[in-house]
């Protein structure tokens, strides 16, 4: 018997075995997130060039659709505060995010990133004043992230456009509300230092590794 493992053995063998590797086929998942006016799109956008899975940014979507159903006529605050019905909105917003953050159980890759995760929508609701219901912080609670970075507002590269509907001086608001919210469901926010695009990627990525 010499040089064999007795065969009771196998079974805590492959228990071990498949402890010390499951693990390592997890695929992280990596959130991205700012207010307007922090480079977070180019920073997305650089990342998929490169190769990397990203998610992209859901509320876009729901904005547009909202706008062509005339749903929202106004263009002068954010549609989470305009819509007629926001907790549909904002459970529609977290119900597509929670949708992406199960994709990644079926992913091989390494990583996967976020364009926004679900505490945004809370963060947002608290910046506007709106109820959070307890099945919003469930959501929050049961799905969380890997790696969670925050991009801070950037006076110098903040464009007005269609979509935007903060000022600089609101989107340093909701870059607080935004940290708070992340670190109320136990994430360790990361904040992203200004510089180039590729800079940017890089040190996201260097933190990841």
């Amino acid at each position: 018997m010499t040089g064999h493992i007795p065969y009771f053995f196998v079974p805590i063998l492959i228990t071990i075995f498949t402890s010390k590797i499951l693990p390592n086929l997890k695929t992280k998942r990596i959130v991205i997130s700012g207010g307007p006016a922090t480079g977070k799109t180019a920073i997305i956008d650089y990342l998929v060039s490169l190769g990397y899975p990203c998610y992209e940014e859901v509320i876009r979507k729901l904005t547009k659709a909202a706008q062509l159903e005339g749903d929202i006529t106004e263009s002068h605050s954010n549609p989470i505060a305009l819509v007629s019905d926001s907790y549909k909105f904002n459970s529609t917003l977290i119900d597509l995010r929670v949708d992406d953050y199960l994709a990644a159980n079926e992913m091989n890759d390494s990583f996967c990133f976020y364009d926004r995760g679900l505490p945004d929508v809370l963060a947002y609701m608290s910046y506007f004043n709106q109820d959070i219901n307890k099945e919003f912080i469930d959501a929050c609670s049961t799905h969380t992230y890997d790696f969670m970075f925050l991009l801070p507002p950037w006076k110098a590269i903040f464009i007005d456009d269609e979509e935007r509907f903060e000022s600089f001086e609101e989107a340093n608001d909701i870059y607080r509300y935004l940290k708070e919210a992340y670190e109320d469901f136990g994430h360790d926010v990361i904040e992203v230092p200004f510089g180039s695009v590729k800079d940017r990627a890089n040190y996201i990525l260097n933190c990841i590794q």
